[in-house]
Parts: structure tokens; C-alpha cells; sequence
């Protein structure tokens, strides 16, 4: 159970960062937010990303490459809380060691 549950929880917030990082690098290349393909990630992202929005600025240089810092604080807020997810299972799951 404690493997399926880690799986779980390293699929989902993989993903999630996935989503993150891909939305990063788009935006700091400046991508056409007109393209499908774009347009769909930002979507996509965008809901996992509102706790995060406005918590830093977002920088903009030569009017198209932006580097979106609530971005990057949400990929490394994610990473943690994955961790601390798979830290809590393996405690509950852990066998009870009965010392004589």
C-alpha cells in the first residue's frame, strides 16, 4: 500500500510541477499565448498556480520574455509538499517494531 500510495502522490505532484515548469520556460521565451499548444499549458497550469499568483512579482524584459518568480516559488512549494506527503505515509505504514 505504502508503494502505491508514494507512487500517487510522485505521479501527481510530478505532474503538477511538469505543468510549472513548462509554463516557465514558455513564459520566459516569450511563446505565442495565440498557439494552442501554449495556450493550453497556461490554462492548465493557471489553477494550479492561483495560491501562488501574487505572492512576488512578476518581471517582464523587452516586452515579451517574463519571468514569473510565483512560478518558480510553486514548483518548489510543490516539491515539498510532496515530500513531506510520502514522509508522512512511510511513517504510518512503517511496521511496529516490538522490542524485548
Amino acid at each position: 500500500m505504502r508503494y502505491i500510495l508514494t507512487k500517487l502522490i510522485y505521479g501527481a505532484f510530478g505532474l503538477a510541477e511538469l505543468f510549472l515548469g513548462l509554463r516557465f520556460i514558455l513564459k520566459l521565451f516569450g511563446a505565442n499565448a495565440g498557439n494552442d499548444f501554449v495556450n493550453w499549458i497556461y490554462q492548465t497550469s493557471g489553477a494550479i498556480l492561483d495560491p501562488f499568483r501574487t505572492i512576488f512579482p512578476t518581471e517582464v524584459f523587452k516586452s515579451s520574455f517574463v519571468i514569473e518568480f510565483s512560478t518558480l516559488f510553486a514548483i518548489i512549494i510543490y516539491g515539498l509538499i510532496a515530500l513531506l506527503l510520502v514522509y508522512i505515509v512511510d511513517l504510518i505504514s512503517r511496521p511496529v517494531s516490538h522490542k524485548k
